[in-house]
């Protein structure tokens, strides 16, 4: 029974061969490195935490979460995002001087998948938080980071798509009176599930001329022509307050002269229950998810602190894919040696390694097949036998 789960791994867990993890280990410094050039500094939280504090804060699903009981009984948690972790360390240590700071992570996060459907049950996020700060200015600047640092990672063609979270909920309140009636069409936005949306509209008990204001929400797409006809579909109130941010922020981007990457989509919504303002998804060539995203929250408040903030998240693996086939290109030299040149071949590698250059030593008589081995190498060096026969 046992030899059935030798090669078998945990429903939604992959392993990480070394090509894959070299390339992954790249586009992940060249980000990190282009987040701490723009202040932002790393930090770390627990890979478990207490489902009664982060657990119940995160915005992700309770059956998504993976619990486990410690020795006292308490339930914890795998980390299922790091927003809600960072928000905790913040709220109790690094916000006592009440300003701004501007935090960056890198870290697994664990999500369960009922039904796996090629998606991973633990993946790799990269982002950032800009904590008590609430001026639209921030907003823009993580955006503009977001779209420097993708580029330093490798990728060419993408596109973020920015919304506000109060806009749409807006709308569905004044045209539907209550915010539980509007629950099944923001379900049928995140999920991208247009079809199901305008069949849904077209049932409901309204006007014909409700019906066409909530059906217009899906062609509020583009630059920063659709502000006006955003501003004539809604009444006073929250809805005004979004186009209103949204045109500064469209000042703000074209300041860092980043607008090229940016498009307004007024129909985005996120599953992420602490959004609160501004927020965007990032889209790339041959991927049909976003491989991030990130907006304005409120989040600190359940753990006592007043401020907001703003962030984003990467998907490391969706921006993999999202580079397409990344050619692997190794720069480690090789150095084989037989028994009598042992000692040598010792001493040049360390003299290599000490000028920065990957060596690998193998004793020649330890490969079996030396043509397939030395394919790995961006250069070799033979120490066999006497030295005239190097």
């Amino acid at each position: 029974m046992s030899r059935l789960f030798m090669f078998e791994k945990p429903l939604g867990m992959r392993d990480t061969l070394p090509e894959l993890y070299e390339k992954k280990y790249h586009i992940r410094t060249c980000m990190a490195e282009t987040f701490k050039r723009w202040g932002y500094q790393f930090m770390e939280t627990p890979t478990l935490e207490y489902y009664e504090t982060v657990g119940a804060a995160s915005a992700i699903h309770d059956a998504q979460l993976f619990k486990l009981l410690d020795k006292e009984g308490h339930t914890l948690v795998l980390r299922p995002e790091m927003t809600t972790p960072i928000a905790r360390v913040a709220a109790s240590k690094l916000l006592e001087e009440d300003l701004p700071i501007r935090l960056a992570y890198c870290a697994n996060v664990f999500r369960s998948q009922q039904r796996e459907g090629g998606r991973p049950a633990e993946f790799e996020q990269i982002g950032i938080e800009c904590m008590n700060e609430d001026t639209v200015a921030a907003d823009g600047e993580v955006i503009a980071l977001l779209i420097s640092s993708l580029k330093k990672a490798g990728l060419g063609q993408f596109q973020i798509s920015v919304g506000h979270a109060g806009f749409a909920q807006e709308l569905f309140v004044q045209i539907l009176g209550t915010n539980g009636r509007a629950t099944a069409l923001r379900k049928f936005l995140y999920e991208k599930n247009y079809v199901g949306y305008r069949e849904h509209v077209n049932a409901l008990n309204l006007s014909s001329i409700d019906k066409q204001r909530l059906l217009k929400l899906l062609q509020l797409r583009g630059g920063e022509e659709v502000m006006d006809a955003a501003a004539d579909m809604i009444e006073q109130g929250k809805g005004k307050q979004a186009i209103s941010e949204l045109t500064q922020l469209w000042s703000v981007i074209k300041d860092y002269s980043v607008e090229d990457h940016v498009k307004f989509d007024f129909s985005i919504v996120s599953h992420m229950s602490y959004y609160s303002g501004i927020l965007y998804e990032v889209y790339a060539g041959n991927v049909g998810f976003p491989i991030g995203n990130g907006g304005r929250y409120h989040l600190l408040e359940k753990f006592g602190k007043k401020a907001s903030a703003t962030g984003f998240a990467v998907r490391l693996d969706m921006l993999l894919e999202a580079l397409g086939s990344v050619p692997y290109e190794t720069d480690t030299h090789c150095i084989f040696f037989s028994q009598e040149r042992r000692r040598e071949a010792f001493q040049l590698a360390q003299k290599l390694r000490e000028q920065g250059k990957k060596t690998v030593l193998q004793n020649i008589t330890g490969v079996k097949n030396l043509d397939a081995f030395t394919k790995r190498f961006i250069d070799t060096t033979y120490l066999i036998g006497g030295r005239s026969n190097e």
